[in-house]
């Protein structure tokens, strides 16, 4: 639950580095990778991650600098990450200037309902999560090693020289 703006900055603050570490471990090639015919690539999961920063908290009102949530994906993961960067950073930065904890209960049109920023804040955060475990499935499919979110990912303990817990 976001309580302040402290509350966001700690959870982002890992959300947003577990997020770049799935984009991080992305290639080019990899970005055409798609779980079916009709379904997203995983460039598309990873782009949609990328400029729903603008779209969603481009609703709340905050002014910051982010990939507008209408731009063309580039064709590489580099463009991606650097967005990504970017954009998650003049977030932070412009809430630190910009809002304070009070922020947190107004009310902003969210899809036709009202949310408060503070749940605004954490669908993101939820958002994120929901994409990025679309996109380990892709990621595996690709043939890609998988990072840890929340603790080692099976990869990682096998690099740790170590059988992964069943």
């Amino acid at each position: 639950m976001i309580g302040s703006l402290e509350d966001f900055f700690a959870d982002w603050q890992h959300e947003s580095e577990s997020t770049l570490k799935i984009l991080e471990a992305l290639t080019d090639e990899s970005l055409k990778q798609r779980v079916s015919e009709d379904g997203r690539t995983l460039g598309k999961l990873a782009w949609h991650i990328i400029t729903s920063l603008d779209e969603m908290i481009g609703r709340t009102g905050l002014q910051f600098s982010a990939t507008p949530h209408e731009a063309i994906q580039p064709l590489t993961t580099k463009e991606m990450v650097e967005a990504y960067k970017q954009s998650s950073h003049s977030i932070v930065l412009a809430m630190k200037d910009q809002w304070t904890d009070e922020t947190l209960l107004e009310e902003k049109d969210m899809y036709g309902e009202l949310w408060t920023v503070a749940t605004v804040l954490q669908v993101l955060i939820y958002h994120q999560i929901h994409h990025r475990g679309q996109m380990t499935i892709l990621m595996r499919q690709a043939g890609l090693p998988i990072p840890g979110m929340y603790g080692p990912s099976k990869d990682e303990w096998l690099a740790f020289g170590e059988e992964a817990p069943e």
